[in-house]
């Protein structure tokens, strides 16, 4: 798998140095005019699902044939995007349609796991949008049944796992850039409510349904998972145990999820990454900061910095990536990583191409995103029990 890895980073990176000295040009390893068009249905067409299929519309080698939602304005709203696509009030039907070679899920949480084991069984590769289960066990029997019998593509939506900003940051991380990393520092921070405008109070639990547990697992399974994922893979390991703290504490309008969490993931290796997301307040919005006895490497969206400890002077050459730039430590500006890159969620629906048509592995597959749904379900577990949580050797693979 790891010879695999390096064989699709290879690639991309190819790609990428291609599209950097090509700009203007059609130039690409893979000429997709040459090869068939992946055709794809897409199972949940609300924000997500709509913003992907926007995506995928400008994405030459994948073409939507299917449309599937539950709820009808939404099905209406999502073929105006894709006019020609053929619309289901069913999964199930839309598998059926043997034309169909890809699923994407971007479905409440708690439908993630059914969904995805009859795509297993309807033999189509599949995008399973993140946090990839809802609760341990259905992780467990989703891994198991796909490790087993499924043949074709699995991969997670945990798209920063496609950035190549952060494989190059991931990459000087572990070639020693911040030295012996011993703390990570996360947060996704919002100020509002997170809640969707209901055009019917009888559909409030379907469309709000990150607000409500039987659905959803709040902030941590849809904005901090990310974060974890990303601590995941640059260990190449999971969190032994969590501890941490969740409340309903600003938002007082009948939601079941928490407004604000708190959890602490130690790893193997000693080191403890912390998660914040709030709703009350969007200081510093997304970050995280991966801090060794080198170095500080924080990481954005779209960009990063690094931030040298000890003496240094003030001015850097352009080394391992890191641009010459002049740092004026008062007003904390780092040192920004010079490094060319796309959305990382263009990026992942692009690899997920790409290793349909080469028969690569994902890189953000079942595994990776298992780990993280293990580790979410045990971070709700600690917050809910006020207790610490530790991972349960039955999640190993």
């Amino acid at each position: 798998m790891k010879k695999d890895r390096r064989k699709f980073l290879g690639t991309a990176a190819t790609l990428l140095s291609a599209s950097v000295a090509y700009p203007s040009s059609n130039f690409s390893i893979i000429n997709f005019k040459k090869v068939n068009t992946v055709k794809i249905g897409i199972i949940g067409t609300g924000s997500r699902g709509m913003g992907l299929m926007r995506i995928l519309n400008r994405i030459e080698g994948l073409e939507i044939i299917g449309l599937c939602d539950t709820l009808s304005f939404r099905l209406k709203d999502a073929s105006k995007i894709s006019p020609n696509a053929k619309k289901y009030k069913n999964h199930i039907a839309l598998l059926e349609n043997k034309d169909i070679e890809a699923i994407i899920i971007t479905t409440p949480l708690n439908t993630h796991a059914k969904i995805a084991s009859d795509a297993v069984d309807a033999n189509v590769h599949i995008y399973c949008e993140k946090t990839m289960v809802k609760g341990a066990k259905e992780t467990k029997d989703l891994v198991n049944k796909v490790l087993k019998s499924h043949k074709k593509i699995f991969q997670t939506g945990h798209q920063y796992h496609s950035s190549r900003l952060y494989t190059h940051a991931v990459e000087l991380i572990k070639d020693g850039k911040v030295g012996k990393v011993n703390s990570i520092r996360a947060q996704w921070n919002r100020n509002g409510n997170w809640r969707r405008p209901v055009p019917d109070q009888t559909l409030e639990r379907q469309i709000n349904w990150r607000m409500y547990r039987e659905y959803s697992y709040g902030l941590l399974a849809e904005l901090s998972s990310h974060q974890i994922d990303f601590a995941n893979w640059l260990f190449d390991s999971h969190p032994e145990k969590v501890t941490g703290f969740g409340g309903i504490d600003y938002w007082k309008d009948g939601r079941e999820t928490y407004d604000n969490t708190h959890v602490i993931y130690a790893y193997p290796n000693g080191v403890k990454a912390s998660y914040t997301c709030l709703t009350g307040n969007a200081k510093d919005d997304y970050k995280i900061h991966v801090m060794g006895d080198k170095g500080t490497m924080v990481l954005d969206y779209a960009k990063a910095w690094f931030y040298p400890e000890g003496s240094y002077t003030k001015k850097y050459g352009d080394v391992d990536g890191v641009s010459g730039a002049t740092t004026n430590w008062e007003a904390g500006k780092g040192i920004p990583l010079d490094f060319d890159h796309i959305d990382p969620t263009q990026q992942a629906l692009e690899d997920f191409r790409d290793s349909i048509v080469k028969g690569i592995p994902p890189l953000s597959d079942v595994i990776s995103g298992a780990k993280v749904s293990y580790a979410i379900d045990m971070g709700i577990r600690a917050m809910d029990q006020n207790k610490t949580i530790e991972w349960d050797p039955s999640y190993n693979f």
